[in-house]
Order: structure tokens, then C-alpha cells, then sequence
């Protein structure tokens, strides 16, 4: 996530678009924009998605270190992590994505495990194009998928069209982990 601030700022200017252009269409305020291209500030997960379509990138892209000499076995020590601010009863919580696939360009797959503690949320749902699977490891989780709530419990799993607005929240008092896989890569 130390990277973040400059590889946004990166993609923006490759992009041509000022701090106020970038901002309006990402919905935030350039002054927000701007912190976090400077690393004095974090966007949530929802607005890093919002900013990263913008600026035809992904949040994966913007938050993943680069690999070289890539093996096809990822352990689980060597694992990256990212992590957003998130919403719920306690907004000091956050969600951390655990990369099962380093995200690299080209790929078709993304796959990570949503580290979601309790009564944090996503709260802000979203939408694009692609299809998603999930997989309930442990804990509960309140999956929105447009107008309708589901509970799900380890052992669950889900799967539906990206373009269909989406949200969660970890409704539970223990952590929940959710294996998450959407295709094409976008967080």
C-alpha cells in the first residue's frame, strides 16, 4: 500500500487527467484525491475501485507489488496484503484482501480472501462488468446483492454477475474469511 499514492498519480497523469477531472469522476473531492497521491491519506475500498475504472486500472494494479520471476505456487507466508478503511458500527475497521493470485496484466483471474472483522462493512455497494465466486472459510457474512440480503456461514459459497450492485458486512462477532474470486480482475 506504500506504493499506492505514486502508482495513482502514475496512472492519472498516463491517463492525462488533472487532480479536479479524476476526482469528478471518480465521485471524491480533488483536496482527497490529491492526499492520497501524496500518502497522507487511505481511500476505501469503494473508492479505490472508483478512482483505479477511472483511470483504467484496477485496485489490484494500484495496491499489488510488482513480482518478478513469478512461480506458480504462492505460500501462504509469502502472501501480499492489502488493506482499505471500511464502514460498519466501528469505522476504524478495515478490510484486508489476502492475494491467492498476484494480480499481473494479462491475467483473467483474480483471487483473494476477504478479511473481514466483526461488524465492518463495505459500505458503499459497487458494480462493474465480470462474474464472481465466493467461498465462507470461517465466520459469517451479509452478502447484498441489489435489493436483497443473504446470510451466509462458513461452508456457504456464492456466485453472481458483477454488474449486479454489491456489498457486504461481516454481521458476526468473531472475523470472517471468504475466498473471493472474480473474473476479470478487478480489486
Amino acid at each position: 500500500m506504500a506504493a499506492l499514492g505514486p502508482r495513482l498519480k502514475h496512472a492519472r497523469m498516463v491517463q492525462g487527467k488533472t487532480l479536479r477531472v479524476a476526482s469528478e469522476a471518480a465521485g471524491c473531492s480533488e483536496s482527497m484525491l490529491s492526499k492520497i497521491e501524496r500518502g497522507l491519506a487511505r481511500p476505501s475500498l469503494a473508492a479505490l475501485h472508483r478512482l483505479a475504472a477511472v483511470l483504467g486500472s484496477s485496485v489490484a494494479e494500484l495496491t499489488t507489488p510488482v513480482r518478478t520471476g513469478a512461480s506458480p505456487v504462492q505460500r501462504a507466508s509469502e502472501r501480499p496484503v492489502a488493506e482499505f478503511p471500511a464502514g460498519g458500527r466501528s469505522r476504524r475497521g478495515v478490510i484486508r484482501l489476502e492475494r491467492v493470485v498476484v494480480p499481473a496484466k494479462g491475467r483473467l483471474l483474480q483471487a483473494d480472501i476477504h478479511v473481514i472483522e466483526p461488524l465492518v462493512a463495505r459500505p458503499e455497494p459497487i458494480s462493474h462488468a465480470g462474474e464472481e465466486v465466493g467461498y465462507v472459510l470461517e465466520g459469517r457474512l451479509e452478502l447484498t446483492l441489489g435489493d436483497e440480503r443473504y446470510l451466509l456461514e462458513a461452508g456457504d459459497s456464492f456466485h453472481f454477475p458483477s454488474e449486479v450492485p454489491h456489498g457486504y458486512r461481516n454481521p458476526g462477532r468473531v472475523r470472517t474469511r471468504v475466498l473471493w474470486v472474480n473474473t476479470p480482475p478487478t480489486f
